[in-house]
């Protein structure tokens, strides 16, 4: 029996954790991937308060697991397959046990969604739906394109920049949506390309992707972009975690909750980037994870 479970180990449930074990509380973290979760699949870390100078998703995820387990919290990498949260004791199973708490913090976010076209699948892993941190060397000196454009994509795109030798971005609207810094970051480039007003509509390739079809959102014009072994890494929006949570009432997909973190459950609350709010940074995430701890430690 546990105080506290965490689902999740991203910035906001590293943070409820070290909130957690600082007011005595026996705390389980559950991950289903590793620690960090978005954040530390991201080429740079930027505009957080206090990072290291270069910082990198993996270089903040590994100091993000060192403080909760030096803090004294317990992080298992398993996968949760059911959650029961009525009652005044919660019940978390997972494809290896099942786990018991007083209280339950759901910060397993979300996960980048998928643009569900021709190719996509079979070609998963052979030039798209690439991770520029992990793959962005494969593609040192060849093209590759970034779907996808919110400050996100364009700082992966900004990132990617620095080894391929053209990066193209794909973006349905008129214009970017990035910030002031990192727009005129690409305008100093001078191997970015904008492709905008236009969506990724097929790929075709065996082994790897070999040609593109870009449709243009204004004409319906489709042009087929030959470019064998090109990359592909798509930044475009993400879907909340919130599959298991049927007992939860959602709002577009998100959990509510109120100034405590608090859900319609009692017993239960949500941080992060799963909830609903306005900005999705790991700057409110660790915000709203201590907020969530010490609300569940009283």
């Amino acid at each position: 029996m546990y105080d506290m479970i965490i689902i999740g180990a991203g910035p906001a449930g590293i943070s409820a954790a070290v909130y957690a074990v600082s007011r005595g509380k026996k705390t389980l973290v559950i991950e289903k991937e590793a620690v960090g979760g978005v954040i530390g699949k991201v080429s740079t870390v930027t505009h957080y308060s206090a990072i290291m100078e270069g910082e990198t998703g993996a270089t903040f995820a590994a100091r993000l697991q060192k403080q909760a387990q030096d803090a004294g919290a317990e992080i298992v990498f398993e996968t949760v397959t059911r959650v029961s949260m009525d009652g005044d004791v919660k019940t978390v199973i997972t494809d290896n046990q099942s786990y018991e708490a007083r209280r339950l913090i759901l910060a397993n976010g979300t996960t980048p969604t998928r643009l569900n076209i021709p190719g996509e699948q079979e070609l998963n892993g052979r030039g798209m739906n690439m991770n520029a941190a992990r793959d962005g060397e494969v593609f040192r000196g060849k093209h590759v394109y970034v779907v996808g454009g919110a400050d996100g994509a364009v700082k992966e795109a900004l990132y990617l920049s620095k080894l391929a030798s053209k990066v193209t971005i794909i973006h349905f609207e008129e214009k970017l949506a990035a910030i002031p810094e990192f727009m005129n970051r690409v305008n100093d480039s001078a191997n970015i390309e904008l492709c905008l007003h236009s969506r990724l509509t097929a790929l075709h390739g065996t082994g790897q992707v070999e040609s593109l079809e870009i449709t243009d959102v204004t004409t319906g014009a489709v042009r087929t972009v030959e470019d064998p072994g090109c990359g592909i890494f798509v930044y475009a929006g993400s879907t909340p975690n919130t599959g298991l949570y049927t007992g939860l009432e959602l709002q577009n997909g998100f959990i509510p909750v109120n100034e405590k973190m608090e859900t319609s459950i009692p017993g239960v609350y949500a941080a992060g980037d799963i909830r609903v709010k306005q900005v999705r940074q790991a700057a409110t995430a660790v915000a709203d994870g201590a907020i969530a701890a010490i609300n569940a430690a009283m």
